[in-house]
């Protein structure tokens, strides 16, 4: 059995690590009610061996098994790590495995990668190597983290390349949370582009998640709640409601929105954890959905939406789940993939579903889907027999998609009305190693990207025999 290991950094990060253990706790408790240590739960939790003593300090033989996260905790605010240590997960963290520090990145990617980068890396590379030691087979790791902060952006992209450079043959897989245009940190453009530039360089596959969509979709479910339309029910204790059973109205629904991204996790890694008639290695989605290297971004959704959020529906035919896997409104990121070029696409679906389902529906959508020429079968799919707790089944759906393009060019679009009138350059430039060419760097390297997606684009509308052949390198 592979393990894998989860790097939370900054705030964003650990609060949604936190969410995934959660309720990953919650699915092996589920399935395995006896509570024994098997491959399903040592895939992202090691079982720690506590000795007894008794007063004169000879062991015991009576031992404290007890379950620790497979993580690594990064934050250069200690606030949120110590919500999470005084909190119910307080036991399941290793306090050897975080690096805190109490000044913060102050929403520069700069102090975050440059200054802190460099201060912690023996300590980062130390935490890293222990996590790795315990695991058997490392097969991954997941870093979590947001593009438009400080911590997030700066430390969690200079750990990615350290990761690179300790682990060249360890996948890593990054979770992304992307500001939105109403964004609070002004300089979160800044902090997104130049974070682009290493996501480009240094992972394997990213997860793109857009904080508007998120928003988006608590306010359908709430909507839907409200509407009367539907006989539905909503758990007292859900993650999106108050004490009244409402969605809160006068915040942003933090804690929804991080479940949702946990659950996109727990169905990405279900396979990892469960038993099921058509296993996927997380190795295998980079080698089916990565055609190009730098082409490694993945727009991601999930079906029913009402799974992430605690809500009581009557199950939607198995059909309908697939068809709402590649709907607008069902993408983790605003993007609307049934309209654009694919190429490459994974189901992974959980829960009492046959093959027969599967193939009927891709035979069913293929038609109104349309795939690069050289691709037009790119199709990986997955069953893991164990669906999410209390509901018979789910599906994430992973495209590589052209229409993750127009999030790049709005990036892109948002950071040149702040670099056209150099505002609030000066407080990354007087960070020591920080030079305006940083800036451009990231902006050419953001545009070629982008350009990559022109390129496919421009194929849609040329017939399959007129198209230029691959030339061979020898």
């Amino acid at each position: 059995m592979t393990q894998s290991v989860v790097v939370q950094v900054g705030q964003c990060g650990n609060q949604i690590g936190c969410c995934f253990w959660d309720l990953a706790l919650r699915e092996h408790a589920a399935v395995n009610q006896k509570g024994i240590y098997d491959e399903a739960i040592s895939s992202f939790f090691r079982n720690v061996d506590t000795r007894v003593t008794d007063d004169g300090g000879n062991i015991s033989r009576r031992k404290i098994c007890s379950l620790k996260a497979r993580a690594v905790l990064v934050d250069m605010e200690e606030g949120v790590v110590n919500e999470i240590l005084q909190g119910p997960l307080r036991d399941v963290f290793d306090s050897k495995q975080l690096i805190t520090d109490i000044s913060g990145s102050g929403n520069n990617w700069a102090v975050g990668h440059k200054v802190f980068g460099n201060h912690y890396q023996e300590q980062i590379i130390e935490k890293l190597r222990k996590s790795a030691e315990h695991c058997d087979c490392l097969q991954c790791f997941f870093i979590i983290h947001s593009m438009g902060g400080g911590t997030g952006s700066g430390l969690g992209t200079f750990l990615l390349k350290v990761l690179e450079d300790e682990f060249p043959e360890v996948y890593r897989f990054v979770t992304s949370i992307y500001p939105s245009g109403e964004d609070d940190v002004i300089t979160s453009p800044y902090n997104s582009i130049l974070a682009m530039k290493e996501l480009n360089e240094h992972a394997d596959c990213v997860l793109p998640i857009d904080n508007q969509s998120l928003i988006d979709i608590i306010s359908k479910v709430d909507l839907m709640m409200n509407s009367g339309k539907s006989r539905t029910s909503i758990k007292p204790d859900s993650l999106i409601t108050s004490r009244a059973g409402t969605l809160k109205k006068q915040e942003k629904p933090f804690d929804a929105m991080n479940n949702i991204v946990a659950n996109l996790l727990l169905n990405l890694t279900s396979s990892a954890r469960f038993e099921g008639s058509l296993n996927m290695d997380l190795n295998e989605i980079s080698m089916n959905l990565v055609p190009f290297p730098q082409l490694h971004y993945l727009v991601s959704s999930l079906t029913p939406l009402y799974t992430l959020a605690d809500v009581h529906i009557p199950p939607r035919r198995l059909d309908q789940m697939f068809s709402d896997a590649f709907s607008k409104d069902h993408q983790l990121i605003r993007a609307d993939p049934k309209h654009s070029l694919y190429l490459a696409c994974a189901l992974m679906v959980r829960g009492n579903v046959q093959i027969s389902d599967l193939r009927r529906n891709i035979e069913r959508l293929k038609p109104s889907l349309q795939f690069v020429s050289w691709n037009q079968e790119g199709w990986k799919t997955s069953l893991c027999s164990v669906p999410p707790v209390g509901h018979s089944h789910s599906l994430l759906a992973l495209a590589n998609n052209t229409c993750i393009k127009p999030t790049f060019v709005e990036l892109r679009d948002r950071f040149m009305k702040l670099y056209k009138k150099k505002a609030h350059l000066h407080h990354y430039l007087q960070v020591e190693g920080m030079e305006e060419s940083c800036f451009t760097e990231a902006l050419s390297s953001l545009s070629t990207l982008i350009q990559e997606y022109n390129h496919l684009d421009a194929t849609k509308s040329i017939p399959v025999q007129d198209l230029p052949r691959l030339s061979i390198a020898i």
